[in-house]
Parts: structure tokens; sequence; C-alpha cells
């Protein structure tokens, strides 16, 4: 078979694919299709969003690019016949041809409704309706927030409105109230006035009234936003919304705290009549007086009638004041009795307390003071001399013997030393040589130490036992008397005419003799009293 010759030109298919693209394009640079969404699953991953337009007969894909898709006032949803408004493309990879939609809106009244119907079900479902969240509103609220248009007539009659009721302080968050921003900045004005501070430059208020005038179901429908929706029923301040006229209803209405048919009607409800308000208190402050009037004369009549039954105040005092006549009487006489009796009791105590017995006593405890000090510097003394006795004799000795016993172990290193042939031995006794004479020295120096040491405490207990010496008394005129046998003589009675005595003096001693009477004998005090004698007391 032979092969066909054609002049026809040859394509790739790329060039086919572009060729159609631009054809497409050129032709059809700006349509608008209607049609309903289908295979709508939300956003890619990658921020676009991909579906399907169709109709009983066809269906066109459909590309909504990332950017675009974030500016659209309503958004796709599935099921929704919509008016897309974009550009005829085609994607080469599989030969399709789709549509790049710039904007949408829901093809006629019809299909607002239903979508409106569908997100109020969606959002009643999610209890965002529900009563029980609905919060009360402020009596009497010191700011007001305002979200609407700065240059419509809502923000006049709001205003004129409050400061015919009771003026207040307003803040003004100005916001559109129709078109592509109307949600957000209403959305944004709701969250700004819940972020200020209490005690903030700017205060925050306390009721929130979002309003608008009226118009179409298009101009209102940024009210019908699933943001606006939810962000006034989460609103931590409370909502009035006014939103169109008595006869439009929005989505917010729903979830505000309350819904007000008119800007007017919701200013009317934010704040009471102040004229009402002062009326009704005078009103309540006239009750109160009148009430206090009432009481207080009942309770007058009440004083009255208990009183009568009470007896007379010198009734009641009566028997006291007779007991205190009575005691009174009796106590110039009770006191010269008692004063008497203390008088004969201190008269009879005084006959068995006597000076002399005192004295008496105060002798015999001095005595006693005196026998103990000389016992006490007797052991003292006695102590010194035996720690002397004990420690001097081998504190001189200590010096020579150290020096004797490390004399002795050089002189037999010195004599064992030639006698030892090998050489190592002979080195380690000259290292332990070496090592003793340091040692030796050392016990030098601790032996002349403690010597010292010794002398320096025998100094003090000789300085001590100076201080403690009886010479010292007899330095200042006294002697000490002592007998034949060396006993200390302490008391006349301990003599007799002719004895012989010792008395020693600060710079020397005598002998003296005995001259004179013996000296009577003291009488042994008797156990029972006696005239003119008392027992001692102590």
């Amino acid at each position: 078979m032979s092969q066909l010759l054609t002049n026809a030109a040859e394509f790739t298919v790329s060039e086919i694919a572009q060729a159609v693209k631009r054809t497409v394009e050129d032709e059809f640079g700006h349509v608008r299709v209607r049609g309903e969404i289908s295979g709508f699953r939300g956003q890619h991953s990658s921020g676009h969003a991909y579906f399907t337009l169709k109709d009983d007969a066809a269906s066109i894909d459909a590309v909504v690019w990332k950017g675009n898709y974030a500016r659209l006032a309503f958004k796709p949803e599935e099921g929704l016949e919509v008016i897309a408004t974009g550009r005829l493309t085609t994607f080469p990879r599989s030969s399709k041809y789709q549509i790049v939609i710039e904007n949408i809106e829901p093809a006629g009244a019809g299909a607002l409704m239903a979508l409106l119907e569908e997100r109020r079900k969606k959002l009643l479902a999610e209890g965002l309706f529900a009563r029980e969240r609905k919060r009360p509103l402020p009596y009497l609220p010191k700011v007001i927030g305002v979200i609407t248009s700065p240059t419509g007539a809502v923000i006049r009659d709001i205003l004129h409105r409050l400061d015919d009721r009771f003026p207040s302080h307003v803040l003004v968050w100005p916001v559109r109230v129709q078109g592509d921003t109307c949600a957000p900045e209403v959305v944004n004005a709701i969250e700004g006035f819940n972020a200020l501070l209490p005690e903030g430059p700017i205060p925050r208020p306390d009721l929130l009234i979002v309003a608008r005038g009226g118009g179409s179901i298009e101009d209102l429908w940024g009210f019908n936003e699933e943001a606006v929706v939810r962000a006034v029923a989460g609103s931590e301040i409370p909502v009035i919304t006014a939103v169109g006229h008595e006869t439009d209803t929005t989505l917010v209405d729903y979830a505000s705290d309350m819904r007000a048919p008119t800007p007017t009607a919701a200013a009317e409800a934010s704040v009471p009549v102040r004229a009402e308000l002062i009326a009704y208190v005078d009103d309540q402050g006239l009750r109160q007086r009148q009430a206090m009037r009432r009481e207080l004369s009942s309770l007058k009549d009440r004083l009255r009638a208990a009183g009568a039954g009470l007896p007379r105040p010198a009734d009641l005092v009566s028997t006291q004041r007779q007991s205190l006549d009575l005691a009174s009487s009796q106590l110039s006489g009770a006191l010269r009795h008692f004063v008497q009796a203390r008088r004969i009791r201190f008269s009879n105590l005084a006959a068995s307390v006597q000076p002399r017995l005192v004295r008496q006593r105060h002798v015999e405890l001095g005595e006693r003071l005196e026998a103990l000090g000389r016992r006490r510097t007797a052991g003292l003394l006695t102590t010194i001399d035996r720690a002397r006795l004990t420690f001097a004799p081998r504190a001189r000795q200590l010096p020579q013997a150290a020096a004797t016993a490390l004399e002795r172990k050089q002189t037999a290193l010195a004599r064992l030393l030639p006698r030892l042939s090998d050489q190592p031995l002979r080195a380690e006794l000259r290292h332990a040589q070496g090592r003793l004479s340091p040692i030796g020295a050392r016990l030098d120096a601790a032996a002349m130490q403690t010597a010292q040491a010794r002398r320096v405490q025998w100094e003090q207990l000789g300085k001590l036992l100076e201080t403690l010496s009886y010479r010292n008394v007899l330095a200042r005129g006294y002697a000490l008397v002592q007998d034949e046998a060396g006993q200390i003589v302490t008391s006349q009675a301990a003599t007799r005419p002719g004895d012989t005595l010792k008395l020693s003096f600060a710079d020397g001693e005598v002998g003296v003799v005995v001259a004179g009477a013996p000296a009577a004998k003291r009488k042994p005090a008797r156990s029972g009293p006696d005239d003119g004698s008392q027992e001692s007391l102590f």
C-alpha cells in the first residue's frame, strides 16, 4: 500500500493545546456563568478551591485561586446556585477547559434565602441561638459602645435618644455596614471592644449596640455572615442588635442578647429614663422616711407602756442604800478592833525577837565563815607544795635525761658502724642516724619548752601562794599565835597563865609567857528559857 501524500502542516500536541488555550481565552475573556456548585470539599491544602458548576445538561470545572477566595463576599457551598464571574481557560495537561472564578454571588433572592435558612439551621444546631446563653443587660451602663457607620442617620438617632433619656459616655467604632468588608470590620469592632481593659486609658464598654438602617437582603447580608454571628455570640460584653427595620431579621439578631426593632429602640433599651429614676428615688426616700416615722412612733408607744409597769428607781435602790448605811456605821468599829488585835499580836512577837540574839547569830556565822577560809587557804597551800615537790625534781632531770639518752644512742650507733661490712646496711644506718638527729633536736626543744611551761606554771602558783599567804596579813599589823607544840591559838580560853607562846610577825618571831588569871569558861546555853533570856530564833 503506497503512502498518502499531503501538504497539511504537522503540529505537536503542545502546539495544539496552546492554540486552543489562546482561542478560548480570546473568545471568552470575561464571562458570567450561572450554575449549581457540585463537588465542593472546601479549600485545598494550597489554599485554592476546586469544584464544578453544572446545570441539567452540562458541567464545567471551576477553580478559585487562594488570593481571590479570601476576598469573596459569598463563599462557595455545596448545592448552592450561584452566578460566577471569571474567565475561561484550558488546562492543557488534561485537555479540559475551566473557568477561573473572580467573584461569586447567589443566583437570586431565593438562593439567598435558602443559604440563609441553611446557615441558620447550622448555627442553631451548635447552640449559638440558645436562650440560656443570653445574658441580662446592665441596668445603668457607664459606657456604651456603638458599632455602626459614623456618617449615617443611625448614630445621630442613637446619640439623640441617649441624651434625652439618660446622658451616657458613648464610644463609636466606625464600620462599613454593607459590602465585602462589612463582616470583617464588624468582627474586628466586637473583638476590639472586648479586648479593652476595664481600667485602661480607653474605658471598656458595659454594653454594645450593633446597628444599621434598613435595606435589601443583599445590603444586610454582611450581618448574616457566620463570622459576625460567632463574634456576637462569643462577646463577653452584652450585645443589642438593631439591624434594618422592624420587619428585617438577620442571623445576628438570634445570637445577640437582645434584638431591637430600630436603632432608636436599641438606645431606649440600653438606659432608663433619668427623670423617672429621679422621681422613683424621691418616692422611695419619702416612703422610707414615713416608714421610719411610723416605726419610731410605735417604739415610743411600746417604751411608754413598758415603763409604766416598772417600779420607781428609788424603790429599786432603797434596800441596797439601807445595807450601805449599816455597813458604813459598822466600819469604823471594825477597823478599831482590827488595829487593836494587830497591835497585841505585834507586841507578843516583839518580846521574842531581841537584838542580842541577832548579834549572837551573826557572830556564829562569821566564825564559821572564817574557819572555812582558813581551811581553804591551808588546803591550797598543801596542794601547791605537793605539786612543787612532785614536778620540780622531774623538771630538773628531764633535759639531762633526754641529752643522756640521745648521747647513748649516738655512741651505740658509732660503735656499731665500724663493725658492719655491708655497705647498704651502713648507708641505711647513716640514713637512720640522719633522721634521728632532727628528732633528737626536736626532743631537746620539746623538753625545754615543757620545762619552761612548768616553770611559768610554778611561778604563777608561787605568786598565788604569796597572795593567799597569811604573811601578807601579818604585814598589815597582825600576829600569828602558836603554842609550844606549834598549834595555832585562836582564842583566849586555850591559854593558861605561865604558858609559853610564840608570836610570828611579818619581820620575825618572839616568845612570850602568858600572865594573869585564866579566862572564865563560857557557860553552856540552857535548853529552856529562864528569866531575862530568850531562845535563839536560829
